[in-house]
């Protein structure tokens, strides 16, 4: 079990039933979420601004195509030399479309660990437990 994950996502209801998913299936102790990739950097400022790198997700559930920051860009952000305290937290896109060249870059990124299509369910967990265990 995960004691943290966050959710980047645009979408409300995406948001809200990644939460009520993981909640259920025990998968995490506690579902962190940001509308952006913009807002997902600022929560990752404020932890090391405020001293608290210790508290920081494990694992990331993103969405690739959102406004303000996309998942591409949020990657480029977070995979640099100024979010490295938090480069162990692997990342899980969660996208609706799977485009071929979204895999193909997804593969630039070793933080990627797999590249899963919406919504989230038990049995994308149950996987993801298998896999990381």
């Amino acid at each position: 079990m995960f004691e943290q994950i966050l959710c980047i996502d645009d979408d409300p209801i995406t948001l809200m039933l990644c939460k009520k998913v993981i909640a259920k299936s025990s998968f995490s102790q506690e579902v962190i979420s940001a509308h952006n990739g913009e807002e997902a950097l600022s929560h990752f400022n404020n932890l090391k601004y405020n001293n608290k790198i210790s508290k920081k997700p494990e694992l990331i559930f993103l969405d690739l195509n959102m406004p303000v920051m996309g998942g591409w860009e949020f990657l480029d952000h977070f995979t640099s030399q100024a979010y490295s305290e938090f480069n162990s937290a692997k990342v899980i896109v969660l996208s609706s479309t799977i485009d071929p060249e979204d895999l193909a870059k997804a593969k630039k990124y070793p933080i990627i660990i797999d590249f899963l299509s919406k919504p989230i369910t038990q049995a994308m967990l149950e996987y993801l437990k298998k896999k990381m265990g």
